[in-house]
């Protein structure tokens, strides 16, 4: 496996495989020796039963392992996709199914998940349906809510929910979100995961960032002393956006081209665009630094 590394201690812009990244924060050269945490971030896994996927997903997925990551954080559409019109209720079924064999090649490791917007079944009968939307998928996923935060070894982690009106937290979550971030003591490193990116360089190419993304913005910097990293999926590219102290990475897809080979104006094979499917692995350091590095699996 190739493993290709890019250093920076400044601002800038990233975008596609050609230079698989490992972002330091302005104070990496006072951190510690040792990472406080090492942890795997995989997203878009996308998985349904056809064309061995799960066989391939849990062979990658063993190569996660070998980093040895403390926990895992899961960013969204985890199954191929519930959320169009006619899915049936069988073919929402048979991907959970694949799903949870995925999931248990880590029934030893946590694993911290974030709800896509392929998720949800939206197609039920009724929204009385025991299926029916995202608190099925809170149930599959094995999370306490659609978003919720946790602490570990003095990081906090916020888990963000984007499924609403136009891509955004809506009013009740965006409330959760100022008031978690308030109650965390200062210098608090946090990272906050979502689904969608909440900045981005790839939105210019294939939209899908948050539309509250200033709302966000200036909540992070009214926290900016607390909040150094966040990062999503959705996109399937590789992206990394420095602002206001934040480090913003879009770590690609572990499915890339959605499992096939390649749309016409990719790279490689199962590239999307430039991105190859692949997944990240970040260190996370005492006084708040962070490394993001993307291992692409061609």
């Amino acid at each position: 496996m190739k493993r290709r590394k890019f250093l920076s201690n400044s601002a800038g812009l990233v975008v596609g495989a050609s230079t698989p990244l490992v972002a330091y924060s302005a104070a990496d050269n006072s951190h510690s020796k040792s990472p406080v945490l090492t942890i795997a971030h995989i997203t878009d896994v996308h998985i349904r039963p056809e064309k061995g996927i799960p066989a391939r997903a849990i062979n990658w997925l063993k190569i996660t392992q070998r980093h040895k990551p403390d926990f895992y954080l899961n960013g969204g559409d985890s199954i191929h996709d519930a959320s169009y019109d006619e899915v049936t209720r069988q073919r929402t079924l048979e991907q959970w199914e694949v799903w949870d064999q995925f999931r248990s090649e880590l029934q030893n490791a946590n694993v911290y998940s974030c709800i896509g917007n392929h998720d949800p079944w939206w197609d039920a009968p009724s929204k009385e349906d025991e299926m029916y939307g995202k608190p099925y998928v809170v149930k599959r996923l094995q999370i306490p809510y659609s978003y919720y935060s946790f602490d570990q070894k003095g990081w906090h982690f916020i888990i963000l929910d984007g499924n609403h009106e136009g891509i955004s937290l809506g009013e009740d979550q965006m409330k959760w979100l100022e008031n978690d971030l308030a109650s965390l003591a200062s210098n608090t490193p946090t990272l906050i995961m979502s689904h969608f990116p909440i900045t981005s360089i790839t939105n210019d190419l294939v939209g899908g960032q948050h539309s509250d993304h200033r709302e966000l913005k200036s909540l992070f910097y009214k926290h900016k002393e607390k909040v150094r990293v966040c990062l999503s999926g959705h996109q399937h590219l590789l992206d990394r956006t420095w602002y206001n102290g934040v480090h913003y990475f879009c770590n690609g897809a572990l499915s890339g081209f959605w499992w096939g080979d390649g749309d016409e104006h990719s790279a490689g094979k199962q590239y999307y665009l430039e991105t190859p499917p692949g997944f990240a692995i970040l260190k996370l350091y005492a006084d708040g630094a962070v490394e993001n590095e993307y291992f692409p699996m061609t």
